[in-house]
């Protein structure tokens, strides 16, 4: 070596200054309104100071559904789309398909070593689960989803996961098996915390508690300006009540739930709210204007939608 020269250094990743966050969606189909509340506008803003990771999960589609297979990769267009026109920024956020990291499998079949079959069995979502999808016994993969979980929120590093209350448990276990393997190895992977927004569910426009594709009580968010129209006039409203001259209920009604939430102009919410106790308006005006409410802000949605469409795949 000569003088005056120096020793070159490996290169290091650069020092991480922000919390990394992992998120994600399975592709089922479209995501609709109730996604929309729920997850996608705190998604957009927790992007801003955060890390963060979109996850693809098509290997957890695969825990509950086996048939139509041949509908995934629209399915995956579709739930890509749907993030990017909800906000989502992909310079800021790193969006990824789960089968594609080969990784995520192999720790998980390691992670899967630390945890026993009661533990795994002791998880209050797995009942609710073979409940909803009418499950009689649960198969190895149901019964290892909240492994394979940690093996996505832990394969990133990730600090924080936004998960709605029900899934607080995944997390309580995916800090067990970081834990564990930090004993075993060493201190390699982070303990990560659950971040529970303030929850905001959606109810169905049939008046179900929750929005939900396999209710068909949904609005998707790519849906065209006919399809909102259709689904408004049919919402559910206000069973008591018989005729427009008859005094109606505004609390948990899901008609003025909507316009609470998606209806920018707040006087004309409040004259609703008024007229429809008095027995002065009919469910028809309203649902009509919350028809017009929408359009404004279903029209921004479809417009990014077909750009990023054209931007990223082509068509």
């Amino acid at each position: 070596m000569t003088a005056g020269t120096t020793t070159p250094h490996a290169a290091t990743a650069p020092p991480k200054t922000r919390k990394r966050i992992l998120t994600g969606d399975r592709p089922t189909g479209r995501l609709h309104l109730g996604h929309y509340v729920g997850t996608l506008e705190n998604r957009v803003k927790l992007q801003e100071t955060y890390d963060t990771f979109l996850l693809v999960a098509d290997h957890h589609m695969l825990t509950t559904r086996l048939d139509r297979l041949d509908e995934i990769e629209t399915n995956i267009r579709d739930v890509v789309l749907d993030n990017l026109s909800a906000g989502i920024d992909p310079d800021k956020v790193t969006i990824y398909l789960q089968s594609l990291v080969p990784q995520t499998a192999e720790i998980h079949l390691l992670f899967s070593m630390l945890v026993t079959v009661p533990r795994a069995q002791r998880i209050p979502t797995l009942k609710e689960t073979m409940r909803d999808f009418d499950i009689a016994q649960p198969s190895y993969g149901l019964l290892g989803y909240p492994i394979l979980q940690a093996a996505d929120i832990l394969c990133v590093k990730g600090d924080l996961v936004p998960v709605g209350r029900d899934q607080e448990s995944h997390i309580e276990l995916t800090r067990e098996v970081a834990r564990r393997f930090n004993e075993l190895y060493g201190d390699v992977l982070p303990v990560p915390q659950a971040l529970i927004p303030s929850e905001r569910l959606l109810p169905g426009t049939d008046g179900s508690t929750k929005m939900s594709k396999s209710l068909g009580n949904a609005i998707d968010l790519a849906d065209d300006p006919a399809s909102v129209k259709r689904k408004v006039m049919g919402m559910y409203t206000d069973p008591a009540r018989v005729r427009a001259t008859d005094p109606g209920k505004v609390e948990g009604n899901p008609v003025f739930v909507y316009h609470d939430m998606f209806n920018t102009d707040a006087a004309e919410v409040a004259d609703l709210k008024e007229r429809y106790r008095a027995g002065r308006v009919g469910d028809v005006e309203v649902k009509q204007k919350l028809v017009s409410a929408r359009a404004e802000a279903a029209r921004t949605l479809h417009e990014m939608r077909a750009a990023m469409k054209l931007d990223y795949f082509g068509t």
